[in-house]
């Protein structure tokens, strides 16, 4: 697995059902490497720490692999990597792979395996439709969040080096699939 593209998001405010709510979910590729704190990427805005953020979802990861996909169903959308509101967009990430507690060396930072990322409203409003939230929740190109064991600074290119797999650990995609 390698990264292909480092994504911060800035505070958006969107109109949702008449109302402004404010995100961070827009995110856009960087051309500098971005910094994995212990508890969020630096410089990325995290807008309600109930759901993002914190120990256990500091960085959100998902795959390149999946793009073409949702591109097939959602044709006419501005495409770019971290539409689903990733950090960090990587090459070669399978759920069915991953495994809950696996840990990464990843550029200078070392990260650690936590959970699926379950879909909110937002990301129907950046797709133009809710439905896809259903359609997300239908399978298992989830990506996956991680913990930062180890702080530390991710680029392009970085490849994930495993330091520790957990064999009996689920893995993402399994845990995602008891969610629904």
């Amino acid at each position: 697995m390698n990264v292909v593209s480092v994504n911060i998001g800035a505070l958006t405010t969107i109109l949702w059902k008449g109302k402004e709510v404010k995100t961070g979910l827009y995110k856009k590729p960087v051309k500098t490497p971005i910094f994995l704190a212990k508890e969020t990427v630096e410089g990325d805005v995290v807008v309600d720490r109930r759901y993002h953020g914190g120990v256990d979802q500091a960085v959100y990861a998902y795959s390149k692999n999946h793009y073409n996909y949702w591109k097939e169903l959602y044709p006419n959308l501005d495409w770019e990597y971290g539409m689903f509101g990733e950090n960090l967009t990587v090459e070669g990430l399978d759920e069915a792979q991953i495994r809950v507690g696996d840990v990464y060396k990843l550029g200078t930072a070392i990260i650690e395996v936590t959970k699926p990322r379950e879909p909110c409203m937002k990301l129907g409003v950046r797709f133009g439709t809710q439905k896809v939230l259903k359609q997300f929740w239908n399978n298992t190109k989830c990506g996956v969040y991680f913990k930062i064991i180890q702080p530390g600074k991710v680029a392009v290119g970085d490849q994930f080096k495993i330091i520790k797999t957990t064999k009996t650990a689920l893995t993402i995609a399994a845990l995602y699939d008891l969610k629904k």
